[in-house]
């Protein structure tokens, strides 16, 4: 049975804890290299790393590789690569070292061994010989009785006698841990009082396979331990393992290091992340152009942790910001939302940021340059000038929410100067005048635009539709995008002078060698 009280008194003080326990605060993020990087992983990673910098700790990062049959090549470097682009700052770990290394579980395999033989030493585990047809068997016997499939512990009985005879013959088993029912009340960080007696419904655990590799278990235990770990943050989803972790703890006479449990990340209507979904991996996120703060923002703002955040005005934090203002203690216990506009909203406001200093402005240009190289590489005539991009992205900030989006093919002319244009329905003289009245323009918006558009066309007796057309080529060299009012504003001034002195160059030329030719 599962019983889970939370109330304020049962949840630990968590100085008192450091102070009784350890000097240093030390966590760790522990994945597996079996793919990606999601949002769920993150934002225990995220959690892990706000805990250890509010409290002066350290923050390590352990590869739990152990099952190598789901092991995917590269996964490791990708999630370090992930987390630093994140901004979290790895003190220890497989590509920094430390002193309690190495950080790769497959590396650390004879102390496993060695613990294993002091549990079969002191009576806390047994070899177990059963065969993988037997244990289907009784999978498929408990289906059929509508029960839970559980070891029925077999091994656990046999003696000394029984035993050698099977050692004899090299015969392939595993390494089983008794579980017992001599268990106390786990005391969550998040949940409060959680108990549950694993001994009824679970049959004893694998602790090391017959490939010699430690199962989760006992790696996770025997590794905490020796690195000194003091706190353990990890998903909901890994409470129920606690108890045998605690049992494991107890069987070796070490003490366990504090556990808190964080709750589900949840779609905001309450169903459950999937990975099948395709767009929770911190890849695809970075692929779209989401900025590593807009998104750590974004997945702190579900769940609690903060104090003023829930119901403060929308700000972004650096993450020695979050971490000043994190309380493990106001974590929330029920399923975490996600609010998926929040993400944009945050990814908006980051560009704005980044606007606001001369460093992060000119980083910002720099990628938007390389973005338009990229999107329009077949194009020789492109736009890129530094202040014309600064200008774009003032706009910008106020409308959109990807900076890839500035490069979407309704968007082009801000980048693709017109190659080949010939003046229509204007004349040159006519177009110079124009091109006087928006320099006298104060503000260049797109409602002023079109009055003066509107103005000019009836002034000079030219059809209105006639006029936008030879302006939208003269701007863009398209036949189709936004108003060209609005393209105008997006332009901004300069541009659109400098576009349209260039088209008046080349409609004077033209006029020039038809009198000639006459």
């Amino acid at each position: 049975m599962l019983n889970v009280q939370r109330t304020t008194l049962l949840r630990p003080c968590l100085c008192a804890i450091q102070r009784r326990h350890h000097s240093e605060v030390r966590v760790r993020f522990a994945p597996s290299p079996t793919g990606q990087l999601h949002l769920g992983g993150l934002r225990t990673a995220l959690y892990n790393y706000l805990f250890a910098r509010h409290a002066g700790g350290k923050f390590l990062l352990r590869i739990e590789d152990t099952d190598q049959t789901r092991l995917v090549p590269g996964a490791s470097e990708r999630l370090i690569e992930d987390l630093r682009w994140a901004g979290i700052e790895i003190d220890e770990g497989p590509d920094c070292g430390g002193e309690h290394g190495p950080y790769i579980q497959s590396q650390r395999t004879q102390l496993y061994s060695d613990a294993v033989a002091r549990l079969l030493a002191n009576g806390s585990a047994y070899r177990c010989f059963c065969t993988e047809r037997r244990l289907e068997l009784l999978r498929k016997e408990a289906l059929r009785t509508r029960q839970v499939p559980r070891y029925d512990n077999k091994c656990r009985h046999l003696t000394e006698e029984q035993l050698q005879p099977l050692l004899a013959k090299q015969t392939p088993h595993c390494i089983r841990f008794k579980l017992t029912s001599h268990e106390t009340p786990l005391q969550d960080l998040i949940y409060g009082s959680v108990q549950h007696n694993v001994s009824e419904t679970e049959g004893d655990p694998v602790i090391m396979k017959s490939d010699q590799f430690p199962t989760y278990h006992l790696a996770n235990v025997v590794d905490d331990h020796h690195m000194g770990i003091t706190h353990v943050l990890r998903g909901v989803e890994w409470q129920i393992s606690t108890t045998k972790h605690l049992l494991l703890y107890n069987a070796f006479g070490w003490q366990p290091p504090q556990f808190g449990h964080l709750p589900l990340l949840v779609n905001a209507d309450g169903t459950k992340l999937s990975k099948r979904q395709g767009d929770i991996g911190i890849a695809q996120f970075r692929e779209r152009g989401y900025f590593p703060t807009a998104l750590m923002n974004y997945i702190s703002s579900a769940g609690g942790g903060f104090e003023h955040r829930a119901h403060a005005k929308l700000q972004l934090l650096s993450l020695s910001e979050l971490a000043k203002e994190f309380r493990l203690e106001l974590v929330n216990s029920h399923p975490s939302r996600l609010n998926a506009q929040l993400l944009n909203d945050y990814n908006q406001l980051e560009i704005k940021q980044r606007l606001t200093t001369q460093q992060s402005r000119e980083q910002l240009v720099k990628h938007v340059q390389q973005l338009v190289k990229q999107t329009y590489s077949t194009h020789s005539h492109l736009d890129l000038a530094e202040s014309h991009i600064v200008d774009v992205l003032n706009w910008a900030a106020q409308r959109l929410t990807l900076i890839q989006d500035l490069t979407s093919s309704k968007l082009s002319f801000l980048w693709v100067k017109p190659n080949q244009f010939e003046l229509k329905d204007l004349t040159a003289k006519q177009l110079q005048q124009l091109m006087l009245q928006l320099q006298d323009l104060k503000q260049f918006e797109k409602d002023q635009l079109n009055d003066t558009l509107k103005n000019f066309a009836k002034s000079k007796a030219l059809k209105f539709p006639a006029l936008m057309k030879t302006l939208r080529g003269a701007l863009s060299g398209l036949q189709e995008g936004p108003g060209v009012a609005e393209m105008m504003e997006i332009l901004g001034k300069a541009v659109v002078l400098e576009r349209l002195e260039e088209c008046m160059k080349k409609a004077t030329q033209v006029e020039s060698t038809r009198v000639q030719q006459l």
